[in-house]
């Protein structure tokens, strides 16, 4: 599996995350701070679907998973892509 690097997350570590999270989560997967992850939210601009419940925001699990290059399998051992290599995220 894919180790982290400076505060990413593995990719079992990924694959271990509920259905949605909480947006320092997402950051710390996406290895961006909290300010710039944030003002991506409130712009409406973070890379992945993020739902506004009350004061709190969450971020769609398997879009993160997608945007990574992270892919589960049915019955099978999950695997990565190769797709964070390519464009450049930590995860």
């Amino acid at each position: 599996m894919t180790a982290p690097s400076s505060g990413g997350m593995t990719a079992d570590e990924l694959l271990a995350l509920p259905v949605a999270i909480d947006l320092d989560t997402a950051n710390r997967a996406l290895c961006i701070g909290r300010s710039t992850g944030y003002g991506l939210a409130k712009a409406g601009q973070y890379p992945v679907t993020v739902l506004r419940l009350g004061n709190a925001y969450r971020v769609v699990t398997s879009d993160l998973l997608k945007l990574l290059g992270v892919e589960r399998r049915m019955g099978s051992v999950p695997l990565t892509t190769g797709a964070a290599k390519e464009h450049g995220l930590c995860a």
